[in-house]
């Protein structure tokens, strides 16, 4: 892995009056801008043309000089460029068939947030100075920057619950590869249990959201007795009920970026399933608990943390059943319905669902890639061979 990682640090902020007005109105021309672009995009796609980032920016320059969008020259020209690029970027996405169709930006919904490159901004002796702007930020360092690190970009943004942070992307030489170890472990992840390790280690979920259910419905219960529209008291209301998900959010967080930070630092090669939590999601009595486990956000850091450390992620094809085939001899059960936590097998093996599906989702991960076996079928260029294929055949008994 090369020296020098690009990594994002992030840091709460308090801004004064003037800065957050500042601020405020960027996001507001960030949002602007960005449908502007999008409107007139759109409009050209009907009549099957394409605009790319050069000719929006061009259009950019010419709405500054109407009166109606004159208040676009009040604040840094770089973040509505800034815009624009994301703007193109999430087009690219969309014709390269990776995600859909770009929407508007709402001015109550949409993440406001802000975008200043090094021409935007200046960061010296640990103090950040937007454009626009006569004072540095004070922001709190809850950990340091790596040594003499250059931001390139700095993102500003505002959550729901009108906390304020500052994204410094640098690069960062301390992230090299760890000593290579011959450990590797089979994760299985659940409801009842968070994760489950081939090693018979089980992680109790927190249920986060659960421990502030309570809490949640009082907040929107409260936002619900308030009247629709742009009123002081919604506006409050709606921001408790943001402080309540806000809370579930980074207690959730935490806990996955010390689960995933010890698993990529203890082992060098992790399986995990391919699952598809996304259709998961249908299924309307477990959505809400699917949702609180945040199984999507677990594999996304376990990925990135071990491309950082040097470690290896393998996803084994979701289709593979590995709650019922036995571990010990590989005897695969006719059925294995949810209730059944514990079974014997012909073998004489007794095993703990959860713990016999690590075991196998191991085996088959390891085997898999030693024999050259296509593990990720779904997101793979196609001709390898699928795992789910090379099955123990059925002992007779």
């Amino acid at each position: 892995m090369a020296t020098g990682v690009k990594r994002a640090f992030k840091y709460r902020f308090y801004p004064t009056d003037a800065q957050a007005a500042e601020l405020s109105r960027t996001f507001g021309c960030v949002r602007k801008v960005y449908n502007l672009a999008l409107a007139v995009r759109t409009e050209a796609w009907t009549r099957q043309e394409r605009v790319n980032y050069h000719q929006t920016s061009a259009l950019l320059t010419a709405w500054k000089k109407t009166e109606e969008l004159a208040y676009l020259n009040e604040v840094s020209c770089v973040p509505l460029q800034q815009a624009l690029r994301h703007l193109q970027t999430a087009f690219t996405g969309f014709f390269g068939k990776r995600a859909k169709y770009p929407r508007f930006k709402s001015r109550k919904k949409s993440r406001k947030s802000a975008e200043y490159t090094t021409s935007a901004f200046r960061f010296q002796g640990g103090r950040l100075t937007l454009a626009k702007m006569a004072e540095p930020l004070e922001i709190v360092w809850s950990r340091p920057l790596p040594e003499d690190a250059s931001p390139s970009t700095v993102t500003v943004s505002k959550d729901a619950a009108g906390r304020w942070y500052v994204s410094l992307l640098c690069e960062d030489p301390r992230l090299q590869p760890l000593p290579a170890t011959d450990a590797a472990v089979g994760v299985d992840v659940g409801l009842d249990h968070l994760l489950t390790l081939s090693t018979g280690e089980k992680v109790s979920n927190p249920r986060h959201e659960r421990r502030d259910r309570a809490r949640l419905a009082t907040a929107q219960r409260q936002l619900a007795r308030t009247a629709k529209g742009d009123g002081a008291n919604r506006a409050k209301a709606r921001r408790k009920v943001a402080k309540v998900y806000a809370r579930i959010t980074d207690r959730r967080r935490d806990h996955l970026h010390k689960l995933t930070t010890r698993l990529v630092r203890e082992n060098q090669t992790i399986v995990i399933e391919d699952l598809a939590v996304r259709t998961m999601l249908k299924n309307g009595r477990l959505a809400r608990a699917i949702s609180d486990a945040a199984w999507s956000e677990f594999r996304s850091m376990l990925e990135y943390k071990a491309r950082w450390y040097g470690r290896a992620v393998i996803a084994i094809d979701r289709w593979f059943p590995s709650s019922k085939r036995c571990s010990a001899c590989g005897t695969l059960q006719d059925t294995m319905p949810l209730h059944v936590r514990e079974w014997t097998c012909g073998c004489g093996t007794t095993h703990d669902r959860d713990v016999n599906a690590a075991k196998n989702i191991l085996a088959v991960g390891l085997t898999a890639t030693v024999c050259g076996a296509d593990v990720r079928p779904q997101r793979s260029t196609p001709g390898g061979q699928s795992a789910m294929k090379q099955k123990t055949p059925r002992r007779e008994p």
